[in-house]
């Protein structure tokens, strides 16, 4: 069964930076595509960045630049680090894993990020 935590979620001022990270078990990692989505209340969850088992990254539009995924296959581990924050960045940032051998997404419970003064 695949199990992602996500960690590193808190409270940061505008212009500040941070840094979220998921933990997944019980996938073949390596070769999945693995990403964020963010989400506010009472909207819709929207893509920030995933990147696949070749290493190649895609980021919402919107994102490009101040936002950084990252992965370690030996830790099984996704990172997103977070720069520039603005108040809009505000959101649950939730973990995903899309499993390559089964088709299957599979998602972690969400960190809150709350960017404000």
């Amino acid at each position: 069964q695949v199990q992602l935590v996500e960690s590193g979620g808190g409270l940061v001022q505008p212009g500040g930076s941070l840094s979220v990270s998921c933990a997944a078990s019980g996938s073949t990692f390596s070769l999945d595509t693995v990403g964020w989505y963010r989400q506010v209340p009472g909207k819709q969850r929207d893509l920030v960045a995933r990147i696949d088992g070749y290493g190649t990254t895609t980021y919402a539009d919107s994102l490009k630049g101040r936002f950084t995924i990252s992965r370690d296959n030996a830790k099984n581990t996704v990172y997103l680090q977070m720069n520039s924050l603005k108040p809009e960045d505000t959101a649950v940032y939730y973990c995903y894993v899309h499993q390559w051998s089964d088709g299957m997404d599979y998602w972690g419970k969400g960190t809150l990020v709350t960017v404000s003064s």
